[in-house]
């Protein structure tokens, strides 16, 4: 194996609600030719945990409370927490279990290469060399219009998925790692995608992408 082919792109992408994160994440995967690991982590933790898929789905990356509604649902002992759910104690538990094995999950498809859309990469992969950081933001009307489009949906629905989603993923990175999530300093690349066209976005992050690792491997 060549110098040029040790490290496999590395990009996290921390994204407001309509900064277009969902259609930008996918498409540097594929430039860069590493997978797509939106749907790869949550899987690798329902292996591992024996929890519902769609219970996954909605802790990873929700407040404290969807765990409190996954543990008051699941109404019985888990793999996850190994004891009687209801409780302070277990739920503080199968929170910071399903957690880790995010993180697990993270860390190793990250060796492989990878694009991963929030669960905190930036801070969970800062120790790798070669990994690009990445926000995508924006004024909240001009993100709120580009969810609009994106997703066909009318106005009023966009603008309470977007107080929700917004105020949830912000919390989820305080709470879990003690930062504020649109600090600058975790970023290598913080991008106006609502000032910038989502195609321009993608061709930034990959061309800094790959000089993360170019520069990695000229220090060898």
């Amino acid at each position: 194996m060549t110098a040029a082919h040790r490290h496999r792109p590395v990009v996290t992408l921390a994204a407001l609600y309509g900064a277009g994160g969902s259609v930008v994440g996918p498409r540097v995967a594929e430039r860069l030719g590493v997978p797509y690991l939106d749907r790869a982590i949550p899987d690798a933790v329902v292996r591992q945990t024996g929890l519902p898929s769609d219970a996954v789905a909605d802790v990873d990356d929700q407040p404290h409370s969807a765990m409190r509604r996954l543990v008051a649902r699941l109404g019985r002992s888990t793999t996850a927490t190994g004891g009687a759910a209801g409780s302070a104690e277990h739920l503080d538990l199968a929170e910071r279990t399903v957690r880790a094995y995010i993180e697990e999950a993270l860390a190793r498809a990250s060796a492989a290469g990878g694009v991963a859309l929030g669960r905190g990469g930036m801070v969970v992969l800062r120790s790798v060399p070669w990994a690009l950081h990445v926000h995508l933001g924006g004024p909240q009307e001009n993100r709120l219009r580009q969810r609009m489009v994106i997703e066909g949906i009318d106005r009023e629905t966009a603008a309470r998925r977007q107080r929700v989603e917004d105020r949830t993923r912000r919390q989820y990175v305080r709470r879990a790692y003690g930062v504020d999530g649109d600090d600058p300093s975790l970023y290598h690349l913080m991008i106006d995608s609502t000032a910038i066209d989502l195609d321009t976005c993608v061709d930034l992050i990959v061309a800094a992408s790959q000089a993360r690792v170019r520069a990695l491997e000229g220090q060898a």
